[in-house]
C-alpha cells in the first residue's frame, strides 16, 4: 500500500519531496487538499480538513496510516 500511495502521490505533486522528514512543511494547501481528494477517490474512504493535521500529514508512513485507519472504520 505505502508504494501505491507513494505513486500516486509523486505523479500528482511531482515538486514535493515525499523523502522529507516532515512532509508536511513541504506542502501548502493544495498539495494538502491534493493529498485528501487524491487518497479519498482512491481507497473510497471520507476524509475532511480536520484529518489534515501535521501529524497525519508528516510522512508517507503517517499517511499509510491515515488511509489504514480510515478503511478499517468502514
Amino acid at each position: 500500500m505505502k508504494e501505491k500511495i507513494r505513486q500516486l502521490l509523486e505523479d500528482a505533486l511531482p515538486l514535493v519531496d515525499f523523502d522529507s522528514d516532515f512532509l508536511f512543511s513541504e506542502l501548502d494547501s493544495l498539495g494538502v487538499t491534493t493529498i485528501l481528494m487524491m487518497l479519498s477517490d482512491e481507497f473510497d474512504i471520507e476524509l475532511e480538513s480536520r484529518d489534515a493535521t501535521p501529524k497525519n500529514l508528516k510522512s508517507i508512513d503517517s499517511i499509510v496510516a491515515l488511509v489504514e485507519k480510515k478503511i478499517a472504520e468502514k
